[in-house]
């Protein structure tokens, strides 16, 4: 009669390492290493990114920042749509979005115009970089404490790094396409710096383009226009991506005053 509840015992710890076995198992299921893949080859992306900054081929260097950031926008849907959310891939992607939009960018800069002004070049590109690490290490505090962007508030506190990133390198790709002198000169280069790093660091709320909601009726306009855009892309890069970066900065503020709950409330009372 006593060896009965020895063997109930027994049995209740194999199941439960059989239990543990194949929940390790399911966490090296292929769905949940997809986001993570994603993650760490947009990593790659900036740092080659870095290296193509460094032989001067700028082109190059800003197609992978821009390459990132793609990956970048593909690595969280696939996480919710695969139901692998996880504080490790937040992490994890932000180490990333630091490497590839605060350093890389920065790095690009210093060597395509801010190296002429010597030393004050080199600060204004760390600037650039602990915006970045300011503006990353707040997001991850925002999203552990379920303040960041979600479905009912679809905005972001301050810019983005992706989109901090692009704006930071409007310089350059005007330059892609349009060849003026000017637009290399370390001052402009300077104002960029300091426009993008403020609005990072800022409590100015910025649109998050993954929780905006579209129409039903809208959502074949929106797909012809992905068309129109990919065309585009393919036939004009730098002129497609100049304007739609001017479109998107242009657009925050209006995003903000027509549909941000603080003014939506003064306006209704």
């Amino acid at each position: 009669m006593l060896e009965q509840p020895d063997r109930i015992s027994r049995r209740k710890r194999a199941r439960q390492i059989v239990a543990a076995r194949l929940e390790r198992l399911e966490d090296l299921s292929i769905g949940k290493l997809i986001p993570s893949t994603l993650t760490l080859t947009a990593l790659a992306c900036g740092v080659t990114a870095i290296r193509f900054a460094l032989t001067a081929q700028w082109e190059s260097a800003v197609a992978f920042v821009v390459a990132a950031m793609i990956l970048d926008m593909l690595d969280g849907r696939a996480a919710r749509l695969l139901g692998a959310d996880s504080r490790f891939g937040a992490q994890l992607d932000s180490l990333a979005d630091l490497v590839s939009f605060g350093v890389a960018p920065g790095v690009i800069m210093y060597m395509w115009s801010l190296e002429r002004m010597g030393n004050a070049g080199w600060i204004a590109a760390l600037i650039f970089c602990a915006a970045s690490a300011v503006r990353l290490a707040r997001f991850n505090v925002e999203s552990v404490r379920d303040e960041g962007a979600t479905k009912g508030n679809p905005y972001f506190t301050g810019l983005p790094t992706p989109a901090a990133a692009c704006m930071m390198l409007l310089p350059m790709l005007i330059s892609f396409e349009w060849d003026n002198p000017v637009v290399r000169e370390p001052w402009v280069s300077g104002i960029f710096i300091a426009i993008t790093s403020v609005l990072m660091v800022s409590r100015i709320p910025t649109p998050s383009i993954k929780y905006m909601k579209l129409q039903r009726q809208h959502r074949y306009l929106a797909g012809l226009a992905f068309a129109i855009l990919a065309g585009l892309l393919i036939a004009w890069p730098w002129a497609t991506l100049t304007i739609g970066l001017l479109i998107y900065v242009a657009s925050i503020p209006f995003a903000v005053v027509t549909h941000h709950p603080r003014y939506a409330t003064k306006e209704s009372s």
